[in-house]
């Protein structure tokens, strides 16, 4: 602690003795609010945003000292801007901001106006300053007058006119109401309402610029009439409305090339009222037709037109889409519009190296090579094919040599619409809905104990309804899982041991799937905002039909072999809150449930749940836990444990430190559990005393964050056991990180890409 206090102290002396002489440094302005009618949230929200407008910023702190002016002084005066010297000084650190670089008036004449603004007339700022060990606060006091409220609203407008008439019909929904407090800022948002909403009739050449929203202040009680009202000197384009009449789309544009319009009609395909122009008939007509969001004849439209230009983006055919619009020939109001289209290059390969290491002692990485095939049909349609493999090396020296290997292909086809058997259906929006079949085929060899193959395919949709709402649906989902080996020393404990038997078991799963994700943080990480992701997976249940009912014992079959029954539901909430200006409180919850039922005891193993890990409960290793209070201790082979049903909770403060450096601190809890009693796992099945058998983990972390990713190292410990007996399984009291052996055995350090969630 008192190191610390030196170091402020030497920072501060260093800060302010070498100033020029008569100056003081300038650390900051306040300003203090007083109001006979403000309320104590007005004021105080008056004060942060007055505040916030006063120039110049003084220096920036870290941890509570100006670094960045601390080593713009220490530097001295380097010969060379890029010696390391010349580097500290003015490229890390920061000269001073004096007081003399203080405007007062200048300042107080931005907060009187923005007090105006938001209808404080008539109020005053007088500004002082206070120095003291050569440090200079700005002081700004400020007598708000009672805020004006707005009386009425009144759209006058010439109703006769089309303009206007359709000016006068946006009144309903205008932002300007009586009893609303009078601000510039909502007035200006006025104009802009009203300009969109015009632009959504046909207005195309109307601006905000073209209305005038006069204020009336002399009707006293600190009210205020509103006139909205057209300008006198409006052009005649502006009042008038627009229909399409031409439509041209050229498939070939190049931006560094020069391109002049082709507009001879003669050289287009006409289809459905689009001219398309495309020599080397690269592309269907039917493909621009799902894309347009208007026709020959409409009235023009804002909506439409973005969403045609989000459609054509979104098939990803193109790399780059623009468009323009001009007034077409003839008496009548109408307009042209071009669209210019890039294409992607039709085939490409790409080539993906990732790194991996696990809380389970197993590093590694895998190599994925893709082709694509875009417009494979010439509509949009993109195959793809994909080869990967890996490999997952144990550094432990009690697993040493149980590596992981794995390797697989996967073919897809993608097309930019619904397909579904006699039935046709045209989604409007922005977002291009895809049709997806894929086929695949995976293989994974843990060595020295079995190696499996599985079979995948399905059948399925993806649309969305906005950019935070996505749906997806696989009416058809067919898994095949087999081992093609199993060592004699696995063999032998599966002999004896449901859960290592059951790993190795095979599995059928013909079904279907459902997934809906609401997205709130889209627009940015650290936002308010909300995320939910729900699925629905059933299996078995048309193929229970087509069969006799079975058992788990005597399991009914379908082509000869037995197949799984379940309902599998999972639900993952999230919340994020911003907690000042540099810091966001995280939150999951996540709950599955998984049925099985008729020939299933307990859900396939491919489906079952998993908990603990780098993105889940980070104090334990990689799907080392549960279930419940089961804990597996009579095998030297370390087995992945599941369960049916999965309850975790996670909450994490994430804090901006420095540049690209950010911290954490969290607190992760959670467990796993068996639908059904297991005889070989006793402490399994889910019970009303689920509560006392969660597992709590806490600890901290860094985060490198640089844009394209985010690399994360968390370190995190155990703080709740839930194999223990109970009244020991709380172990906060056994923490001792000074111990070699408490460290050894319980700080677990996971390091991943991208946030946990």
């Amino acid at each position: 602690m008192g190191f610390a206090i030196f170091i402020m102290s030497l920072a501060s002396c260093s800060n302010t003795k070498k100033l020029p002489a008569g100056e003081s440094l300038y650390v900051g302005a306040t300003v203090k609010v007083e109001g006979p009618t403000l309320k104590r949230k007005e004021r105080k929200v008056l004060e942060s945003d007055l505040t916030a407008l006063t120039r110049p910023r003084p220096n920036r702190k870290f941890l509570g000292m100006r670094i960045r002016l601390l080593a713009y002084n220490l530097a001295g005066n380097p010969k060379k801007e890029t010696s390391m010297f010349g580097k500290l000084k003015y490229k890390f650190g920061e000269p001073p901001v004096v007081l003399s670089d203080v405007s007062l008036e200048k300042n107080a004449a931005i907060l009187a106006n923005t007090l105006d603004n938001r209808g404080y007339f008539r109020s005053t700022v007088t500004f002082d300053t206070i120095v003291k060990n050569r440090k200079a606060t700005a002081v700004y006091k400020v007598q708000a007058a009672p805020q004006y409220t707005i009386n009425k609203v009144e759209f006058d407008t010439d109703s006769l006119s089309f303009v206007g008439s359709n000016i006068r019909s946006t009144a309903r929904r205008s932002l300007l109401r009586p009893g609303r407090a009078f601000n510039l800022e909502m007035i200006k948002d006025e104009r802009t309402r009203i300009d969109a909403m015009l632009k959504e009739n046909g207005f195309y050449f109307f601006s905000p610029d073209f209305l005038l929203i006069d204020a009336d202040s002399t009707i006293g009680s600190h009210k205020v009439n509103l006139y909205v009202t057209l300008k006198n000197n409006t052009p005649k384009n502006a009042r008038e409305l627009y229909t399409i009449k031409d439509v041209y789309l050229y498939t070939n544009y190049r931006l560094n090339a020069t391109n002049t319009d082709d507009t001879s009609k003669k050289n287009a395909i006409l289809y459905n009222g689009y001219y398309v122009y495309d020599k080397a008939k690269r592309y269907k007509p039917k493909l621009f037709l799902q894309s347009m969001q208007f026709e020959q004849g409409d009235v023009y439209n804002r909506e439409a037109h973005n969403l045609s230009l989000s459609r054509l983006v979104n098939l990803g055919v193109f790399k780059f889409v623009k468009n323009r619009f001009e007034v077409a020939g003839g008496p009548f109001s109408q307009l042209n519009a071009f669209y210019y289209l890039t294409p992607n290059p039709k085939k490409s390969l790409r080539l993906e190296v990732t790194g991996t290491t696990k809380s389970n002692n197993l590093a590694g990485g895998q190599l994925t090579l893709s082709w694509r095939n875009r417009n494979t049909f010439r509509a949009g349609e993109l195959f793809t094919i994909s080869a990967y493999g890996g490999a997952e090396v144990q550094y432990s020296a009690a697993q040493k040599g149980y590596n992981v290997y794995r390797g697989g292909l996967e073919a897809s086809l993608a097309f930019p619409r619904f397909l579904i058997p006699f039935w046709q259906i045209e989604k409007k929006g922005g977002f291009v809905p895809r049709t997806t079949i894929t086929l695949a085929y995976d293989l994974l060899n843990k060595a020295r104990l079995y190696t499996m193959n599985s079979f995948r395919t399905s059948y399925g949709y993806t649309w969305k309804e906005t950019s935070r709402k996505e749906h997806t649906l696989n009416p058809i989902s067919v898994n095949y899982v087999q081992p093609l080996y199993v060592s004699p020393e696995y063999q032998a404990g599966a002999d004896t041991s449901q859960p290592m038997a059951k790993v190795i078991e095979k599995q059928f799963i013909l079904g279907s799937t459902y997934n809906f994700t609401y997205n709130g943080i889209v627009e940015g990480r650290n936002i308010n905002a909300l995320y939910f992701s729900g699925t629905i997976d059933v299996a078995g249940n048309v193929a229970g039909l087509i069969s006799r009912g079975g058992s788990p014992d005597k399991p009914s079959q379908l082509f000869g072999k037995g197949f799984s029954q379940f309902i599998k539901t999972e639900a993952d909430f999230r919340v994020y809150r911003r907690v000042g200006d540099k810091s966001t409180w995280a939150n999951r919850i996540l709950v599955g449930f998984g049925y099985p039922y008729g020939n299933s005891r307990e859900m396939p193993y491919v489906k079952q749940f998993f908990i603990g890990g780098n993105n889940s409960i980070r104090a334990f290793r990689t799907r080392a836990l549960g279930p419940g209070s089961y804990k597996d201790v009579t095998h030297d082979l370390v087995l992945d444990q599941s369960g049916d049903i999965k309850l975790e909770l996670n909450t994490e403060i994430r804090t901006k430190l420095y540049s690209i450096f950010s911290g954490a601190a969290f607190v992760d809890a959670g467990n796993i559990w068996l639908y059904r009693p297991n005889k070989q796992k006793i402490g399994a099945e889910f019970t009303k005393n689920f509560i006392k058998e969660l597992a709590v983990g806490a600890g901290i972390g860094l985060r490198v964050d640089v844009s394209i990713l985010v690399l994360r190292l968390d370190v995190a410990f155990p703080l709740r056991k839930p194999w223990l007996p109970e009244g020991n399984r709380w172990v906060i009291d056994k923490v001792t990180l000074g111990d070699s052996r408490w460290r050894k055995d319980n700080l677990v350090f996971n390091i991943a890409i991208g946030y946990p969630f």
